[in-house]
């Protein structure tokens, strides 16, 4: 029997068999070679992973020193919210530091009350000014001294206690419980703003400070690391050299700085999310609680929802220290307002516009009661994400 080329059937069928068999073979080889590499994509995805996991430093005295004092601590955020207390360091010591000044000591540059909101719908950050007098209680020195308790500048805390001190100081002031803490210092910021190739912002008249490192001229520029680091630190040449500008300055290109990690451009592009990711991860340390990468992760979830209209950026409310108008004091009872609703988890609502009198605003329905009450909600003074940067 042939078949229609007038082979033997014997062979076709042997030659079918062989052809099946190659087919197989050649399959077995695809099924292996991708098997490699979903293997070798997991096993650099693994590598990734560790490697931002483990660029984290973890503050582990910070959390001992805070659980001896548990018991005169506030009582936890309601309703699933979180507070969080951003420290930008100042101290000269670490790559890339020295050049700022002398290595030794440390200084709170910046610190911010970050508040999330239990339904991660909205964000308020608070900044403490350096110069507020404030209660400090007495804390444990690097040196095994302790600090005695004193009426004195916030930014002691930080410098005589550390970070449990600082977080201990502004529980005491806001009667906030702080659930989590980051430190980042000059080098960690500069990383950052390269990261994200740079922030955007406006100048309505140009800088020339020798002490920050820059000069620029009027009009709009996009800022590298070093350059932004002297921007948010500047004083002398800007405004009128107080830290209250200096203060508004540094939450203005912060909203900035969110828009930009919040585009698209950054959060849905691996090649621009992992030096993000690689910089912030290498820049901080945190308390226990807050590092691993999956806290981050997490964290930055959360935040990635929130609209840039709600994330919202004012300063402690304050006056001038009597004794020493160099110095501030909380101004009351707008202060106490602010720390209550924080402490609530209720709205807290921001106008670049202070109100004449330093009291209480209208704004309408914003509380979620549906209330029309003039004043059912306080609004404070500040600024939100949407409006950094140039228009």
């Amino acid at each position: 029997m042939t078949d229609s080329a007038g082979r033997p059937a014997e062979h076709s069928a042997a030659s079918g068999a062989g052809a099946v068999r190659h087919r197989r073979r050649r399959w077995r080889w695809v099924a292996l070679g991708l098997s490699l590499v979903v293997l070798a994509v997991s096993g650099v995805g693994w590598w990734f992973y560790r490697k931002l996991d483990n660029n984290i430093t973890t503050d582990v005295t910070t959390a001992e020193e805070l659980a001896r004092y548990d018991k005169e601590r506030p009582l936890p955020a309601s309703r699933g919210a979180q507070n969080i207390l951003l420290i930008g360091s100042d101290t000269r010591a670490g790559s890339g530091n020295r050049k700022y000044g002398r290595p030794k000591g440390q200084r709170s540059d910046t610190t911010i009350l970050l508040h999330l909101a239990g339904d991660r719908r909205s964000a308020t950050a608070v900044s403490v000014p350096r110069d507020l007098m404030v209660n400090i209680p007495s804390c444990p020195t690097p040196k095994g001294t302790r600090t005695r308790a004193q009426f004195a500048q916030f930014n002691f805390a930080y410098s005589y206690g550390g970070t449990a001190c600082t977080i201990r100081t502004v529980e005491r002031l806001t009667g906030v419980r702080i659930d989590h803490h980051m430190v980042i210092d000059f080098h960690g910021f500069k990383e950052m703003v390269d990261a994200v190739d740079g922030v955007q912002i406006c100048l309505k008249q140009p800088i020339d400070d020798k002490d920050a490192h820059l000069q620029l001229k009027a009009g709009k520029h996009t800022l590298n690391g070093e350059q932004a680091l002297g921007y948010v630190r500047a004083r002398k040449s800007l405004g009128n050299g107080s830290d209250t500008e200096r203060m508004d300055r540094q939450q203005q290109f912060l909203g900035s700085l969110v828009n930009k990690v919040q585009s698209n451009g950054v959060l849905l592009n691996p090649a621009k999310l992992y030096p993000v990711l690689d910089a912030a991860t290498r820049s901080i340390t945190t308390d226990p609680g807050l590092d691993s990468l999956k806290d981050l992760y997490d964290l930055t979830r959360a935040m990635r929802g929130v609209p840039t209209d709600r994330v919202r950026f004012l300063t402690v409310p304050r006056q001038p220290y009597a004794p020493d108008p160099n110095r501030d004091t909380l101004l009351e009872p707008k202060a106490s307002e602010l720390f209550e609703r924080l402490r609530k988890d209720a709205p807290v609502i921001v106008t670049t516009t202070p109100s004449s009198d330093g009291d209480t605003e209208s704004d309408g329905s914003a509380d979620g009661t549906g209330s029309t009450n003039p004043r059912a909600t306080p609004t404070f003074t500040g600024t939100d994400a949407s409006s950094g940067g140039c228009k």
